[in-house]
């Protein structure tokens, strides 16, 4: 396993959630905006006493003026600290309200990757305004990051990170830390350069550093070949390998090999957390980005825009199912009780697709399936869907049964309507399973998001064919008898 390489982060290193401790805060929000309202009353002692990140839990449930106001009112410190925080929500916004010399010291004091992710997210004008008045170190930095697509690793890294020379001891390394610290987001995180061309030769950590011998070289103290990744690289690509390799920093390559920054553990976690709300968005049939900000505080037209388009389009495929119906109108006519079990039938296969989607889904995210397993996977879910639709089948005609000996709700011919019902559970479960692990698959091949073919979309497609199998094995069992 790859050593790892200690991070942390400036101003809110020690800050950190505990269980439970996010929540009871509605009375000092309300306190809060009370006060904001007040030109000249100074914020509760209760609110500035809090850790950064539920100063941010707080801050993300005011009003989008009132989070400026309170960014105005907080120490610079506080300030910086809370717009370095990715947990803060709508900075960008935040900052577009804020007066430009205020907005600027704030903005040279932040993490580089925060920088661009921020610059990144005002507007135009708004970004021509803010860099005339920050350092020349800063709008270098800023055009070097936002050189970068923001979902690549160039556009997530930090910048500010210490190099080292393979001529220095163990005992010179650690000096000079002591002398850049307060420049760097981080120092535990060192990279072996090498003179003139910023190569990498190798990393060290500030643990490695202090166990070393004083006396001892660099040279000798350095992990060679480290994994690295290269600007370009997608932020999943740099995800995985984070993960793969057990890693808190990794070092990031430019195309002629130089060292331009690195990423932490904490922006993967970022990164992950995104790519898991998306998923989930996506698997509910919303489009991704329609929580950007606190669901309270979104805009309610924003929310049903989000949910609109997907909405009509699945209430365009489930009228298919209508149609579906009106073409057996005269079959459901001759024998009534199958309309009892549509729910039933088109349900189970509903499920079961969602299932294997979800499933599937899932193994694509984790590198376990690629498309070329494509028939391995249906290998595997025609049995899976055989054996469940048996299962659901046995159930379904036990149920029929035992409810025809207490009534005569299903009629003389209960147990052709049994037969019915159990051979189509088998079909229209194996029918979903199919057709939930394949879509994912299928979508994967043609460039599309996997995560469009889950719940909501495998659910509509198998209740229409769903009662296409039901109602074609009803012919098939009940002709001469009931139709």
């Amino acid at each position: 396993m790859e050593p790892q390489i200690e991070t942390s982060r400036p101003n809110h290193a020690d800050h950190m959630y505990l269980p439970g401790e996010e929540t009871g805060y509605d009375e000092l929000v309300e306190t809060l905006e009370a006060g904001l309202e007040k030109p000249g009353v100074p914020l509760p002692r209760e609110f500035l006493d809090l850790r950064v990140p539920d100063m941010a839990f707080v801050v993300n449930q005011l009003r989008l003026s009132d989070a400026a106001e309170v960014i105005r009112r907080v120490p610079l410190e506080t300030a910086v600290a809370l717009c370095d925080l990715p947990d803060l929500n709508r900075r960008a916004r935040i900052f577009e309200q804020l007066a430009p010399e205020l907005a600027a010291a704030i903005l040279e004091r932040l993490s580089s990757d925060e920088l661009a992710y921020v610059l990144r997210e005002v507007s135009a004008h708004e970004r021509y305004r803010l860099l005339p008045l920050v350092s020349d170190h800063v709008r270098t930095e800023v055009d070097l990051l936002l050189r970068y697509q923001d979902d690549t690793a160039g556009g997530i890294m930090t910048t500010e990170f210490v190099s080292l020379s393979t001529e220095m001891t163990a005992q010179q390394a650690l000096e000079h830390i002591r002398q850049v610290a307060a420049d760097r987001e981080t120092i535990y995180a060192c990279y072996v350069l090498e003179p003139g061309t910023g190569h990498l030769l190798g990393a060290v950590s500030l643990r490695d550093l202090v166990i070393a011998d004083p006396g001892r070289q660099i040279s000798a103290v350095m992990r060679r070949h480290p994994v690295t990744v290269h600007v370009e690289d997608k932020k999943e690509e740099v995800a995985d390998k984070v993960s793969r390799y057990n890693l808190l920093a990794i070092p990031v390559l430019e195309y002629d090999g130089r060292v331009v920054g690195f990423v932490t553990v904490d922006d993967v976690i970022d990164i992950l957390l995104e790519e898991e709300t998306n998923r989930a968005l996506r698997s509910g049939a919303v489009e991704s980005g329609a929580l950007d900000e606190p669901y309270m505080s979104t805009p309610l037209i924003t929310l049903v825009r989000k949910r609109a388009s997907w909405l009509v389009l699945l209430f365009l495929g489930e009228m298919l199912t209508a149609t579906a119906m009106g073409h057996f109108e005269d079959e459901i006519a001759k024998a009534v009780v199958l309309a009892l079990f549509v729910p039933l039938i088109i349900s189970s296969g509903g499920n079961s697709g969602s299932q294997a989607s979800t499933l599937v889904i899932r193994a694509m995210a984790l590198g376990e399936v690629r498309l070329s397993d494509w028939w391995r996977v249906a290998g595997r879910e025609i049995l899976s869907g055989l054996m469940l639709g048996a299962i659901l089948a046995g159930v379904g005609f036990m149920r029929i049964g035992l409810w025809s000996a207490f009534s005569d709700i299903y009629g003389p011919h209960w147990i052709l309507v049994a037969m019915t019902v159990s051979c189509s559970l088998v079909g229209v479960v194996l029918w979903g399973t199919l057709s939930g692990s394949l879509l994912p698959l299928i979508i994967r091949r043609f460039g599309g998001d996997p995560a469009t073919s889950s719940a909501p979309f495998v659910a509509t497609l198998v209740d229409v064919t769903g009662l296409v199998i039901y109602f074609t094995v009803a012919l098939f069992i009940m002709r001469g008898r009931m139709m």
